[in-house]
């Protein structure tokens, strides 16, 4: 039996999984981490916490299994984009990992389109510059921490530290690249003229594979480690959008997919490349060769549930550890007590600033139309159809953008939840399909891995032998009415507090100051 190997470096946690080449799910680990806030902000974690978590999810899995590891033909990385891991010349860590939903580089933003261009800067790398992205957060560091910045050998993004490790190999691959703004997104390459004029040396760049490509080997001392073969390949892998993506069948045009994770991302497959001149959405290389993609992104999906139930979910949390309920399953059984609408109660998912379509670093969470009439069950519906109404945002600008829709595929842990499921369909006003996989990125990374050592030709026929379509959610139009008068008044909201979010954010930056 031959199987192939999934690792995926999330925000929260490592998970590892083996499949065999039906893509059925054989075992499965998760490994936990921290994140670290010192600043309010400010978000970075250790990398070598992600190197501890992959090792002892793999033992895990192998533990479970008891296979051989000479069985395993392929290890296929993804995991959180844009985190920028510094390196030094003997490639030890710098500094803490400055990851993806950190909001500290707007003025680096600023000075990156100031330098580059707006125009050029979107014609180059399909997007505008964002704090979300590596480039700014590498700026930050030349700007804040010469000291660092003149120690600076390489520059890795998470899972590619995880194929350092593995392989002793600098490498990544076209579709996570594609989220530093370092590269051509046209032409799939390091941009010269970008590194040129922010004046970043080339060298630092690590070798660009596509996603499918074996990029280097597990070495002798990642084997002892670990427990997997010497020598078994690591292909370029991908982006965790696009590996999912790859693990939804999102893989020729006409198929969306709307994933709830910690972040919230519609993603849409583009045979050829297509970029929002208004820079709203990203454009980005697709984890297939020769592909793109285009995706709108709402920083706090999951993470607002998450904060939910972190903050006010005692309740749920306690009881969960006496009838074996998972907190979220019961918080999604107080939602379904409230009606659609949740009588009025309207939630702005801006816990970390938001990206599509307002490109706001300063933007916060709201509660809007509380009243005494409001229980729980309202408020946690409300951030469940706040969730929804910003990925109506991403959709419809990919909408304008006339990409076809033809099939929306719901993914992320937010796929398993009845009820989320049921929202999307209801407020996008179309059905929403669930395929025979959940594991999304980590099952897309364990094809392309399977790709690349020939299991099979190339990544429509991997999704293909592995993926089928289990079940679908269809609008109920009742529902939509209402959903449809109250995101006009989410849309509205925005636009009232826009000036009111940057004024916040300076009065507390003063306060902080004067606090020191």
């Amino acid at each position: 039996m031959e199987y192939i190997l999934g690792i995926d470096i999330g925000t929260s946690a490592a998970k590892t999984v083996l499949f065999d080449i039906k893509g059925n799910t054989i075992a499965s680990a998760i490994g936990r981490y921290p994140l670290y806030q010192p600043h309010m902000g400010w978000a970075e974690q250790d990398p070598e916490d992600w190197w501890q978590a992959t090792v002892n999810t793999i033992q895990q899995v192998l533990d479970k299994t008891n296979i051989n590891s000479h069985q395993i033909k392929g290890i296929g990385l993804t995991g959180q984009m844009h985190g920028m891991v510094l390196l030094d010349k003997d490639l030890n860590v710098l500094r803490p990992a400055i990851i993806w939903c950190d909001q500290r580089t707007q003025k680096e933003c600023e000075e990156i389109t100031n330098i580059v261009g707006r125009d050029q800067l979107i014609d180059i790398t399909a997007n505008p510059a964002l704090t979300n992205f590596t480039a700014s957060k590498v700026m930050w560091v030349k700007n804040n921490q010469p000291h660092i910045y003149d120690r600076i050998y390489k520059i890795l993004l998470p899972k590619d530290y995880i194929r350092l490790k593995l392989t002793g190999e600098c490498a990544t691959d076209v579709s996570d690249a594609s989220g530093t703004q370092f590269l051509d997104v046209p032409n799939r390459r390091w941009s010269d003229k970008i590194l040129d004029r922010l004046e970043i040396p080339g060298e630092w760049m690590p070798e660009v594979y596509e996603s499918p490509v074996v990029s280097g080997k597990v070495s002798h001392t990642a084997a002892q480690i670990t427990g997997l073969k010497m020598d078994t390949p690591v292909v370029g892998g991908a982006g965790d959008q696009a590996a999912g993506a790859v693990g939804n069948g999102v893989v020729k045009s006409g198929i969306i997919s709307s994933t709830i994770g910690t972040s919230g991302v519609i993603f849409a497959h583009m045979d050829k490349v297509s970029i929002d001149p208004k820079g709203r959405v990203h454009t980005f290389c697709h984890a297939i060769p020769g592909a793109w993609h285009v995706m709108g992104v709402t920083q706090s999906a999951g993470l607002s549930l998450q904060w939910m139930r972190d903050n006010f979910g005692g309740m749920e949390q306690e009881l969960s550890k006496f009838i074996h309920v998972d907190p979220y399953d019961l918080m999604t059984k107080e939602a379904e007590q409230a009606e659609p609408g949740s009588q009025g109660l309207i939630y702005l998912p801006y816990l970390m600033g938001e990206r599509t379509p307002h490109l706001d670093p300063y933007a916060r969470g709201v509660f809007f139309g509380l009243t005494a009439k409001h229980n729980r069950s309202h408020m946690i519906r409300s951030v469940m159809e706040g969730v929804v109404y910003s990925l109506k945002d991403c959709l419809e600008i990919i909408k304008e953008m006339d990409v076809p829709i033809q099939d929306i595929r719901a993914s992320g842990g937010g796929s398993r939840s009845d009820l989320w499921r049921q929202m999307q369909a209801d407020v996008f006003n179309t059905p929403i399909t669930t395929i025979s996989s959940s594991e999304g990125p980590a099952l897309g990374a364990a094809l392309l891995a399977g790709v690349g050592a020939g299991i099979y030709s190339n990544v429509n026929e991997a999704c293909t032998a592995t993926i089928e379509k289990v079940d679908r959610s269809y609008p109920i139009e009742h529902n939509t009415l209402v959903y449809n008068k109250y995101y006009i008044i989410y849309r509205q909201l925005y636009k009232a507090l826009e000036e009111i979010f940057q004024d916040v954010f300076y009065i507390q930056k003063d306060l902080n100051n004067i606090e020191v």
